[in-house]
């Protein structure tokens, strides 16, 4: 994995594809099933590059999503039922706001993901709406 970060951290498709011939050079003998496994998926990865370099972090990042899915889907499990989508809408949002009851992470949550909003909200403008704290 910290072989082929280079492939995927790369700033262009020509400097991707650079980084991955020296890396199936050195791990093709060992693991030509990932070298065949790459080549055939080029295509799906290309677009994945054409993000800014500050957003493609937010969508690597899945430990965090998948933490606060299962706390969700805990919630979820322990009520059982809702009477409306507004009770539903209700728990979600006690337990999203019990992640951080004092608000004390916000200021390190908005200096880590700073750069990655703002670029957000240049690569899609019109369909990203920047929150302000």
């Amino acid at each position: 994995m910290k072989a082929l970060k280079p492939v995927y951290t790369a700033p262009s498709e020509q400097a991707a594809k650079d980084r991955f011939d020296e890396f199936a050079s050195a791990w093709g003998g060992r693991y030509p099933a990932i070298i065949q496994l790459w080549k055939s998926s080029w295509a799906e990865f290309v677009p994945f590059l054409e993000y800014d370099v500050e957003i493609r972090p937010v969508i690597c990042t899945t430990n965090a999503i998948e933490s606060i899915n299962a706390r969700y889907r805990r919630a979820v499990r322990a009520r059982g039922h809702f009477p409306n989508e507004q009770a539903a809408l209700k728990c979600l949002y006690l337990v999203t706001r019990s992640l951080d009851p004092t608000g004390a992470g916000r200021a390190r949550w908005v200096i880590r993901w700073k750069p990655a909003l703002s670029a957000s909200a240049i690569t899609f403008a019109g369909r990203f709406e920047r929150i302000t704290y």
